[in-house]
Formats: structure tokens, C-alpha cells, sequence
């Protein structure tokens, strides 16, 4: 699928607030995801083309960024940091009471697709570790009980 009128308007405009086009790629991907949903390899072959660059290029950037998805994702991204600072504050524990509580595992989403299940490697927010992001949202100094509430809510 060839990019969208929408998408291709979007990128334009992003483009245009850089020195360099090129600088506009991370934005790009962004919009692509809003708009589909993730950014897979057919998508990043047509943001190549729309920015005279070859597919390997874009797809380096978005398989380096842990904010792009290469892969569909349920309607709530959950990632869990996973640093040293988080690790040592007991995310190992936060992640498993996640794949209980979920049914999913680390890379899975769940059967209903509400929820996908991902660690990062940094959130950078190590004075409140451990930390997960829900979407664009940050939760910090988790606790099972904490970790519990948010998902009730969820």
C-alpha cells in the first residue's frame, strides 16, 4: 500500500520544519504508525521512497527505536524498563506479575488484543525505578499493588 494522501501531507509538513529532509524520518514513522497502526515493511519500502532513501535505511532507524512497532500491537503498549536501576527495584518481579495477570508473555499480545507486552531497555526515569509506559504515559515506583490499580483501570 502506497502511502496515503493523509500520511503523505503529514510528512510533508513535518519535513518542511527541518534543515534536512532526511531529519524528518523518526516523524515520519510516527505518523505512519498513528495511521496504521504499526510501521511494517511494506510501509517503511514506501517511506524509503518518499524520502529517495533505500528500505534498509528507514528500517535501521525503526527497528533501533523501541517507540516505533515494526509489528501490530494491542490497544495498549505496555513497555517495562528493563536498565539496571529498574532491574535492581524488582522490574523482573513487575514483569512476571504482568504475564500472569495478562496471559501474555514478553512480545505477545493478548488473545482479546488489548494488550501487548514488551520490555525497553531504558525509560530513563531511574530515581523512580522501576518503571513501565502505557502508551505515551509514564508509571514510576511500581508495586504489585500499584501495577494492579493501573491495569483495573485499564
Amino acid at each position: 500500500m502506497a502511502l496515503r494522501d493523509a500520511e503523505k501531507e503529514q510528512i510533508e509538513m513535518a519535513a518542511a520544519e527541518f534543515p534536512r529532509r532526511r531529519s524528518a524520518l523518526i516523524p515520519a514513522l510516527r505518523i505512519v504508525q498513528e495511521s496504521r497502526g504499526c510501521v511494517d515493511r511494506e510501509a517503511m519500502r514506501d517511506i524509503a521512497e518518499a524520502f529517495e532513501l533505500h528500505p534498509m535505511e528507514v528500517e535501521e532507524v525503526a527497528s533501533f527505536y523501541s517507540m516505533i512497532n515494526t509489528q501490530p500491537v494491542g490497544k495498549h503498549l505496555i513497555q517495562v524498563c528493563r536498565s539496571i536501576s529498574c532491574f535492581i527495584m524488582g522490574a523482573n518481579s513487575i514483569i512476571r506479575l504482568l504475564e500472569t495477570r495478562l496471559g501474555a508473555r514478553v512480545g505477545e499480545t493478548t488473545k482479546d488484543g488489548k494488550f501487548t507486552l514488551m520490555t525497553v531497555e531504558c525509560l530513563g526515569s531511574c530515581g523512580t525505578a522501576p518503571v513501565m509506559m502505557i502508551g505515551e504515559q509514564y508509571h514510576e515506583d511500581l508495586k504489585p499493588e500499584k501495577v494492579e490499580q493501573i491495569l483495573a483501570r485499564l
